[in-house]
């Protein structure tokens, strides 16, 4: 490999003194017009990069955001980060993308790498396995701002974006008590954070409202992928007394959980009615359609984004809200129209 270019190559090769290349290269007005072409024409035939790792580093700064996700494979998440590289491309800043995996372990490594990385900030959705932010305080001590999305931990110097996961986790189970479910099966994820246990929850007190019984039979906890929704299928076809509907704490498992019992003569929703969350496309490609729970994605990254460069800017200021909330909404579709089938017979 040749040797990296530096502003000492362009100014030896046109004779001038390193600080006037280095002026030009900025566009510097005390340079001529004349003088800045000569050395942006030279620097770009010699195949000169600016370094703008080290520049930064003198301003203490790197303009770049480290955003930390469970997983990429996912539209919410493709949503929300999509939302957070407008707002930060807009402002000057590039991103730092990395995934846990859901994996606590995986979650710490990419911690390090960006602490190292010497990011400005960090937007961060926590694994479904993180009890403890611990890790985090290496930026929070040195006051390089944390914001926390969708999956969240209360630090009191960490805003929290999110939706009401306990009330749209009641919404999904009275929905399909609504339709005429009496025994309705929760598929869930890891418990150990805030997000699936409030949906869960949720869920558990629709049912005491009215007077269902939640069932540790009705309950499987998994890592809510569409293979894990396949193998929840199987465990309900094994069931004695199967579940007349379903609410899943995500789209892909219910997804897969859909397929095979539909493989298997199941009729949805005139046996199984089902209910989702996250509101992916493929709600709208299964058929029936999938009933789920809508939030906004972009705006949740826009937000989050915003929120992070307005800490950086004013780096001292404690004045922020603890939690931000923002709406959800249940998408009615023919997934969970049990009622309805039940009238046609």
């Amino acid at each position: 490999m040749g040797k990296e270019i530096t502003i000492y190559d362009i100014a030896t090769k046109l004779n001038l003194s390193a600080a006037t290349v280095s002026r030009g290269l900025k566009g510097h007005p005390s340079i001529s017009a004349s003088t800045r072409k000569r050395i942006v024409d030279t620097a770009r035939e010699l195949g000169y990069r600016f370094n703008s790792f080290a520049s930064n580093l003198r301003l203490q700064r790197t303009n770049t955001i480290g955003i930390i996700v469970p997983r990429l494979n996912s539209n919410f998440m493709s949503d929300a980060i999509a939302g957070m590289e407008k707002v930060a491309n807009k402002a000057g800043y590039k991103i730092i993308i990395s995934q846990s995996l859901e994996s606590t372990i995986k979650e710490t490594e990419n911690i390090s790498t960006l602490f190292n990385a010497r990011v400005d900030g960090l937007l961060v959705s926590l694994a479904s396995d993180t009890s403890s932010i611990s890790e985090f305080e290496q930026f929070i001590n040195r006051n390089i701002p944390v914001v926390f999305f969708d999956r969240v931990f209360n630090h009191p110097k960490c805003p929290n974006i999110v939706i009401d996961n306990y009330r749209a986790g009641y919404e999904a189970a009275d929905h399909l008590f609504q339709k005429g479910c009496r025994r309705i099966m929760h598929i869930g994820g890891n418990q150990t954070g805030k997000v699936y246990r409030e949906r869960f929850e949720g869920y558990q007190k629709a049912l005491r409202d009215h007077g269902l019984i939640a069932s540790e039979d009705l309950l499987i906890i998994s890592q809510l992928s569409f293979e894990e929704g396949t193998s929840a299928a199987v465990q309900i076809l094994a069931m004695n007394e199967k579940p007349d509907g379903v609410f899943v704490a995500n789209d892909a498992c219910a997804i897969g959980c859909m397929l095979e019992l539909k493989k298997h003569g199941v009729k949805i929703p005139e046996e199984i009615a089902f209910v989702g969350f996250n509101n992916d496309p493929m709600a709208l490609v299964i058929e029936p359609n999938l009933t789920t729970i809508d939030y906004p994605g972009e705006e949740m990254g826009e937000l989050g984004a915003t929120l992070l460069l307005s800490l950086l800017n004013n780096n001292n200021d404690d004045n922020f809200e603890q939690t931000l909330l923002l709406p959800h909404k249940l998408m009615d579709r023919q997934s969970s129209q049990k009622a309805a089938s039940l009238e046609i017979k």
